[in-house]
Order: structure tokens, then sequence, then C-alpha cells
């Protein structure tokens, strides 16, 4: 039987709202996972994967800060008319500055001095995974990129160092049939990783935008390991 707190903490300094499922125990080796979710959608989406996580890991999903239609949330502007400007670049880096600022906040105030520290994203959410990690790999030890890609226009100052990358453990996937990030753009993740020579994990799936059954059931064993 899993024990545990489900509590909404609000920040306000940087506008991110976050949802918080929280172990009966922690200690500084407790390790924490931090969800972005995808376009469109909110905090809640990710967090639904909460029943089948490691039940001592402590869960933390992120509310993108910018609004879109039907009481959506996005991390920044997207343009699918103009593949060249499909991203507002500014605004993507505005916040990975917020995600950074605040990961380092909660896991200073939980004390986790010698955790692991890991991060699953989905579309919008995992392009941000990839500059995250990448930027700053002593961090980061399991990243999932769900439905995504690796955006060059925010990966100019990442870590080259192969001994700096060598703790990072990515698990990426791509439905086959997705329209609307291309299969081709998820392969170029392949590509950067093999070139980093980093560990990685890249798996194709007979779906659209979203995470099928064997999907999950794959991204689950990446994580128990």
């Amino acid at each position: 039987m899993r024990f545990y707190h489900l509590i909404i903490i609000y920040l306000c300094s940087m506008n991110l709202d976050y949802l918080v499922r929280e172990p009966e125990n922690i200690t500084p080796n407790t390790p924490i996972l931090f969800m972005l979710h995808g376009y469109g959608s909110n905090e809640q989406d990710l967090f639904s994967f909460r029943e089948t996580l490691p039940a001592d890991w402590i869960l933390v999903s992120f509310r993108a800060p910018g609004d879109t239609q039907f009481e959506g949330y996005s991390w920044f502007n997207i343009d699918f008319n103009n593949p060249e400007k499909f991203i507002d670049v500014d605004q993507a880096n505005a916040s990975l500055n917020a995600i950074l600022e605040n990961i380092l906040k909660i896991i200073n105030h939980y004390g986790l001095t010698e955790s692991k520290t890991h991060l699953c994203g989905f579309s919008q959410g995992g392009i941000l995974c990839y500059a995250l990690a990448l930027k700053h790999p002593e961090l980061f030890s399991y990243v999932a990129c769900l439905s995504s890609y690796p955006e060059q226009k925010i990966l100019g100052d990442i870590v080259k160092d192969k001994k700096k990358l060598e703790k990072l453990r990515f698990f990426v996937s791509h439905g086959t049939d997705d329209a609307v990030i291309p299969l081709e753009w998820g392969r170029k993740a392949a590509d950067l990783l093999y070139d980093l020579s980093c560990y990685f994990t890249f798996r194709e799936y007979m779906s659209g935008h979203g995470v099928n059954q064997k999907n999950y059931i794959d991204l689950m064993d990446f994580f128990s390991k």
C-alpha cells in the first residue's frame, strides 16, 4: 500500500504553479522527478502517471506560465504555419530560466543534497527537457522526452564534455503517425545524443501525438531501473 501526501503549492515569484506528490519519508537521498506538460495542457496531465511511478519519489508537475485557448497553458508560443519560426525563442529561454530556478528552489526546500533529479517532458515540455539536461547535466540523471525533438535554437550553449554527460540517461519516444511534431524531427534526438556519446534509448510507437500503452509501459520501466 502506498502512503503519500498530495498537496498543491503555489510559487508566486516566477508564476509557476505546480502539483506535488510527497512520499511518507523524505531524506537527503530521496529522488525527485520534475514533469513538464505540452502545449495547451496543464500540470494535471503528466501527474496522472503518479500511480505507477516509484512510491518513494517526490513528484513535481509544473504548470507553464503562458495561457492558451480552452484554458490550457504553454511554455512558449508556437507557429504551426512557419517551421522556421516554430517556437518563440525568447519565451522558451525565459521558461528554461524559470524552470531551472524553481527546480533549484524545490531541491533546496526538501534538503535533497544527495538525491537524483529526473525530468519527464511531453511535446513542448520534452523540448525544454533536452535543453535543461544538456545545459546542466550535473543536475540531472534520468530524462524522458516524449513526442518532442531537440530544438537547436535553444541548444546553443549545451555541454559537450563527455565526462560531464556520462551520468545522464535518456528515454526518447515518438509516434510514427505524429501529425504535430513529425517523426523525422523526433529522430534528430538519436543523432544528437549519439554525437554527444550520451546513453539513450530511442523508441518509435504506432501512435499519433501521444503516449500509447506500450510507450507508457516502457516509460515506467525506464524510471523503475
